[in-house]
């Protein structure tokens, strides 16, 4: 298995650009996701349930970083061919089911992950209103079905510094945790 550690993770990185296909039908890229203060990149899957775990989370936090000049977007980067169930059509119904207040969009080659240095799904990715990476990690739930304790909100509070003051936490979640599907290089 190859090393966890990526260059694309160090802070001040810029965003790297996509243009992708959404479950609306409609191409995104970084320029018609970004806000003002900032933005979320998620890579995220719907089989891992890890993820079924956290859906209201997330979808909290997302709703209320908006305020704050946030935007969101979820960028779905699994195998459809070894994941049937990550397919683009099933991935209409799993972005219908849980009503996500965000862009939710497919990578089918998985190439952009790669590129953002995620590991598997779901990754998170903070940059500041000029798309320089600030915040990089996971939530853990230790591939349990259950949500970890709901104590500090390291996401939120992440990305809130962000955008008062252009800089993440020093103290970053590690990107380690779930099963790592295709970065066996």
């Amino acid at each position: 298995m190859a090393s966890l550690e990526t260059p694309v993770c160090e802070f001040g990185w810029k965003a790297i650009d996509f243009d992708l296909l959404g479950v609306d039908g409609k191409r995104y890229n970084l320029a018609s996701c970004k806000g003002k203060n900032g933005l979320l990149l998620m890579f995220i899957c719907n089989h891992c349930p890890y993820v079924k775990a956290v859906q209201d989370r997330i979808i909290r936090d997302v709703n209320e970083l908006k305020p704050h000049g946030i935007n969101t977007i979820a960028i779905m980067s699994n195998d459809s061919e070894s994941y049937p169930e990550d397919s683009f059509p099933n991935m209409k119904l799993i972005a219908e089911k849980f009503s996500y207040p965000f862009p939710y969009v497919w990578d089918e080659t998985q190439e952009v992950a790669k590129q953002y240095g995620a590991v598997c799904t779901p990754d998170f990715f903070g940059f500041n209103s000029d798309l320089a990476l600030q915040y990089h990690g996971r939530l853990d739930a230790s591939r349990k079905e259950a949500a970890p304790p709901d104590v500090q909100r390291d996401l939120f509070e992440a990305m809130v510094q962000i955008a008062k003051t252009g800089r993440g936490p020093e103290d970053q979640i590690s990107s380690i945790g779930c099963s790592i599907k295709w970065r066996t290089e």
